[in-house]
């Protein structure tokens, strides 16, 4: 049956869009989330996010609100999911969206009250939804495909022309001063390139790549390139970060003690003439601010997370078992991870390092 929201976006009123709970996920649904809020100019757009992806989110002109679910602690409690609908129905929603695949983010939207409920139809959620997209297979089968496409058919079934995938993201003020003023803090030679390393990866012990391999990487930018490292951690990564550090003849500095946001990270990323890292958030927040960016696959499909970014550089090497998607090697070798060279990653490096000379001397 035609509604008036089918006929012309300017009937939505109030709009929920439930975002992923991935870093990274959430820097390839911008495409989407752009094209969502040019279509519906005249609504008021509500974000439903975890916290602590609120300073990934902000600032930014998508959104009018964002909700933030219950804390971790009480994400299997009934009475949570409740009070959450309940705050949710003051907005009146004449639509929602769903970005991510869970049965719980469709049963918070059908709490919510909204009168169209659009997702994709999975994990048996789909009598929670009024509008439902089927999951892409081939032969029965679901295949990698890139999620910035698969965010991309949301949008276009609601009218919005093909979204894309050019990432983005925006930095606020307070973030970029306390980031100036930590690099200013370090005995660093500011016309040199700056060179982050991100070698966590919150997905699983899987992805991650050898410390002292990232330390030679570190010593050879240093000795060949002048270049100054920085290494990033996230919570319970800091020993990593650290060991990376302490195996450098190189100095390197450690974003520590404190540690950075996710807002102070876009800041430090957006400055940077190289990432190294693995399959994971920083890898898209580089491309989100055109920086160059080297990534290290070890059990992930490419395909699930593929752009067309001309200044990446994806190394991954085969092996017969994989690429698993298991966030532990059922193995117990992390062949796929430790087969990667740092002669590899190096060439790599330096021709990303060649390029942002180039542009930038143009």
């Amino acid at each position: 049956m035609t509604t008036d929201a089918d006929r012309t976006p300017q009937d939505i009123k109030s709009l929920l869009i439930v975002l992923p709970t991935w870093v990274g996920d959430f820097v390839m649904a911008t495409p989407t989330l752009r094209a969502l809020r040019e279509r519906f100019a005249d609504a008021r757009i509500t974000f439903l996010a975890v916290p602590n992806l609120v300073g990934l989110i902000q600032p930014s002109d998508w959104a009018d609100d964002v909700v933030t679910w219950p804390p971790k602690s009480q994400k299997g409690s009934p009475l949570a999911l409740w009070r959450l609908g309940r705050q949710l129905r003051r907005h009146a929603f004449n639509l929602a969206i769903l970005l991510p695949n869970s049965f719980r983010s469709a049963l918070a939207v059908r709490l919510s009250g909204a009168k169209r409920r659009v997702g994709y139809d999975r994990d048996g959620r789909g009598w929670l939804l009024t509008d439902r997209l089927a999951v892409p297979r081939v032969d029965g089968q679901v295949v990698p495909h890139p999620i910035c496409d698969y965010y991309s058919r949301l949008a276009e079934s609601l009218g919005c022309p093909p979204p894309g995938d050019e990432l983005r993201l925006f930095t606020d003020p307070a973030d970029e001063a306390t980031v100036e003023r930590r690099l200013n803090d370090l005995a660093r030679n500011a016309a040199s390139p700056l060179v982050a390393f991100c070698p966590g990866a919150s997905f699983g012990a899987s992805k991650l790549w050898l410390p002292e391999r990232f330390a030679e990487v570190g010593d050879r930018l240093a000795r060949d390139h002048d270049a100054n490292v920085v290494i990033t951690c996230g919570p319970g990564e800091e020993s990593m970060a650290r060991n990376i550090a302490e195996q450098m003849s190189a100095p390197a500095t450690v974003f520590e003690n404190p540690g950075l946001t996710l807002g102070q990270l876009k800041a430090l990323l957006r400055r940077c003439d190289l990432v190294l890292c693995t399959d994971s958030g920083p890898r898209h927040i580089a491309k989100a601010f055109g920086v160059p960016v080297v990534s290290l696959f070890g059990p992930t499909h490419q395909a699930w997370t593929d752009t067309e970014y001309p200044m990446e550089r994806k190394i991954q090497i085969e092996v017969d078992c994989g690429p698993c998607q298991k966030k532990l090697c059922p193995l117990g070798h992390l062949d796929c991870m430790t087969g990667i060279t740092v002669d590899r990653v190096m060439e790599n490096c330096e021709e990303l390092l060649r390029l942002r000379s180039a542009a930038t001397a143009s």
